[in-house]
């Protein structure tokens, strides 16, 4: 992963190497923090609204106070894309903490939050994109506010390379066997022409690109319900599909060794995947 030299720290523009946090830092010793990863085409940041909205949500739900607006956090990031001079297919990470203080549980007083913002080159999954991906399932072992865009990540962090150990690209996490999401993105199932996925509720992230997606199945005239489903109804899918800001709108194939339907994907995921192209500026001929 190429990182853009220049980044944002505190409000200012600096070289990537100068930065610096002390090691009594609350983000790297309490995981206090939250942060946002939003995607660049060709230069151009893609749902930084709802980026910045969110992370205003997470700051607010752990009573971290940050010094800039939301309009303000956006100026700055659209300044950071034209310092690195930016044109290529990549993306911001965007990280807030408490701050730097001596460790004790409780909030640190009179702290000043640290912010840091960076870009790095990501291509587009066009592989995944195409073919689709695999998937396993595994209990969900998150805490309850999922919803926050916490720096906390170590069971997703865990799912994901047990995915990885069995060759597959997502973990599908559920509750007593009602499927949430997944360690890094949102999961929906589609049936008899309807997409199904978990209601926005504390138990999921609320992610920006699924709210394009909702967004885009609704002018496709594609009826969705924000009604969990099972890991049994797998089995019975038509469809399945994933989103996130790095991985767009990824069919899954298959899960836990099974093909998902005829293992293909699907005529819904392949609508929705052209909307996403369509608005990003990017023709699906």
């Amino acid at each position: 992963m190429s990182v853009y030299p220049i980044i944002m720290s505190q409000g200012k523009f600096i070289h990537k190497d100068s930065l610096y946090f002390p090691f009594e830092e609350r983000g790297s010793q309490f995981g206090d923090g939250v942060y946002e990863v939003i995607r660049i085409y060709g230069g151009a940041p893609y749902l930084m609204d709802e980026h910045a909205a969110r992370l205003m949500r997470s700051l607010a739900a752990i009573r971290i106070k940050l010094d800039y607006s939301e309009t303000e956090v956006k100026n700055l990031l659209h300044t950071l894309i034209e310092k690195n001079d930016t044109t290529e297919d990549s993306f911001i990470y965007l990280q807030v903490t408490r701050g730097s203080a001596p460790r004790v549980h409780t909030f640190p007083e009179n702290t000043e939050p640290n912010i840091y913002a960076y870009i790095a080159d990501k291509a587009r999954p066009l592989n995944l994109l195409t073919n689709g991906a695999h998937a396993i399932t595994l209990p969900d072992e998150r805490w309850d506010n999922c919803y926050i865009k916490s720096l906390n990540l170590l069971p997703n962090v865990l799912a994901k390379q047990k995915a990885f150990d069995h060759d597959c690209y997502e973990a599908i996490l559920h509750r007593d066997e009602t499927v949430t999401e997944c360690s890094s993105s949102n999961i929906y199932m589609v049936k008899d022409n309807t997409i199904y996925t978990h209601p926005a509720t504390n138990r999921i992230l609320h992610g920006c690109v699924r709210s394009a997606v909702l967004r885009f199945a609704k002018e496709q005239g594609i009826h969705v319900t924000e009604i969990a489903f099972s890991t049994g109804d797998i089995q019975e899918a038509d469809e399945m599909f994933l989103s996130s800001s790095t991985s767009e709108i990824i069919p899954v194939v298959k899960v836990d060794n099974q093909p998902v339907a005829d293992g293909k994907p699907g005529p819904v995921t392949s609508k929705l995947q052209q909307a996403y192209e369509k608005e990003i500026g990017i023709s699906s001929e």
